[in-house]
């Protein structure tokens, strides 16, 4: 038994693996692009190390890629073999008993594990940061909150996982809406662990939701260095510089840093094509031309209609197909989600169900042009939305188009309403798409009451 980084035992004989297994424990947490590499290397080193199988399964699962299903189904394979020849702790069967839960469709049930390991373990930074990460693909804001500050006070301030625990911190806050403290995090969070791209990325979030462009780009200014070792969160971490200069009205950064950073690489990745989609919906609403860029995105979209991993990433499937005016995929897309709702089993199909079906309606309604129907089916589904999973900043796209999708089917009453709910939700503050879209209704009915008056 060897100790790692964050104070934890685990059945590993070397040095050599050790060293590795804490850079797959620090990659992880700085969304390092080595991080890979380093647990190539424990598993050649000691392939019967059970608790490395099962988190390659759970880096497979977190993918939310249909073809990955099948490595982190051989990972769990792996794993109970692999403890079946060398006995392990209860931590580390627990790490293969939340991946089995997690392939079982039941991700709600893997967080529970993780937390179990928690209790026992509260330094357990690993545990910390696949819980979190779990529970925001699942869209529990709430949930983050409360297992992060449960285990805070077990964390002294020389723990190298302090720092990210801080980082994730400051995004639980940002996502429940205390946005001082979520940057007073996060800016610990950088200051403690100078590669926290998370930490630096929430209080990017926190300046997207309190409308505060400018302040945005001076906080990720001369920071780059804190994401440049990323995988492809990176992407995500331009994307919000991207969104900071759409607000300004800087359409020309925001195509510079779309077509050198965030859609340098083409890859499928979903997380890549949510970036990527939701940037130009936004430029599109603005009534930006955005050129063929659609169609990489189209042609790469097309071949995920049967994926069926998560509904976050199907509605920015569908973002690209009806952006491109892929009618025939849509239809696809719609058919297999409407089908999937109707599993009886597992998490997935509740979020397929709703807000899956009425979302995905609603896109293809907005696509085709027929925005009273595009924002009665958006409207239903707005309640439903944060189970879609992601961010606040990332699920604002939906809300744009259902609140465009209203403005053109003159519906100012219902979209001042959602327009409040949003400023609300932002402690208040309002970016300029809001404040352009206040300024049209009260255009529209001064309008109104211009043709009311009769004529003298």
């Amino acid at each position: 038994m060897k100790q790692d980084v964050f104070g934890q035992m685990n059945t590993l004989s070397q040095s050599a693996s050790v060293e590795a297994w804490d850079g797959v424990l620090l990659g992880f947490m700085a969304h390092a692009a080595i991080t890979p590499q380093h647990l190539g290397t424990v598993l050649e080193l000691e392939p019967d190390f059970a608790l490395g199988h099962a988190v390659k399964g759970l880096f497979m699962v977190l993918l939310g890629r249909r073809e990955m299903m099948p490595v982190a189904v051989e990972a769990l394979a792996t794993a109970n073999a692999a403890m079946e020849r060398q006995p392990v702790s209860d931590r580390e069967r627990m790490y293969v008993e939340s991946l089995g839960l997690y392939l079982a469709d039941l991700p709600t049930q893997a967080i529970q594990k993780f937390e179990e390991i928690l209790r026992a373990h509260p330094q357990d930074t690993l545990a910390m940061k696949l819980s979190h990460a779990t529970r925001f693909v699942l869209g529990d804001p709430q949930g983050m909150r409360r297992s992060i500050e449960r285990v805070m006070p077990a964390y002294e301030p020389d723990h190298a996982g302090r720092g990210y625990l801080l980082g994730c911190h400051s995004f639980a806050l940002e996502e429940t809406g205390a946005y001082e403290k979520a940057e007073i995090a996060g800016r610990q969070a950088l200051w403690m662990v100078s590669d926290d791209a998370w930490g630096l990325h929430a209080v990017a979030h926190v300046h997207e939701m309190t409308g505060n462009a400018q302040l945005g780009l001076d906080w990720l200014a001369g920071r780059e260095d804190a994401w440049a070792h990323c995988n492809n969160f990176r992407y995500h971490v331009w994307w919000h510089k991207a969104l900071m200069h759409l607000d300004l009205g800087q359409v020309n950064q925001v195509f510079e840093l779309y077509d050198q950073h965030i859609r340098q690489d083409k890859t499928d990745d979903y997380r890549d094509i949510s970036n990527a989609t939701s940037l130009l919906s936004r430029l599109e609403l603005e009534g930006v031309n955005v050129g063929s860029r659609w169609e990489e995105l189209a042609d790469l979209s097309a071949a995920r209609t049967e994926d069926g991993c998560l509904i976050f990433a199907d509605l920015h499937y569908l973002l690209a197909l009806t952006g491109d005016n892929r009618n025939d995929a849509t239809g696809q897309m719609l058919k297999r989600i409407q089908k999937d709702a109707q599993r009886n089993q597992g998490d997935t199909p509740i979020r397929m169900s709703d807000p899956g079906i009425a979302a995905a309606k609603g896109l293809e309604a907005f696509g085709d042009g027929l925005y009273g129907e595009a924002f009665d089916f958006l409207s239903n589904a707005r309640g439903g939305m944060q189970l879609a999973g992601g961010s606040h900043a990332q699920r604002d796209v939906f809300e744009r188009i259902t609140i465009d999708s209203g403005l053109r089917a003159g519906r100012l009453d219902a979209v001042e309403r959602i327009l409040d709910d949003r400023r609300t939700k932002r402690a208040g503050g309002e970016d300029n798409y809001a404040l352009a879209r206040r300024a049209l209704i009260d255009a529209a009915r001064d309008d109104g009451d211009a043709q009311s008056v009769p004529a003298e």
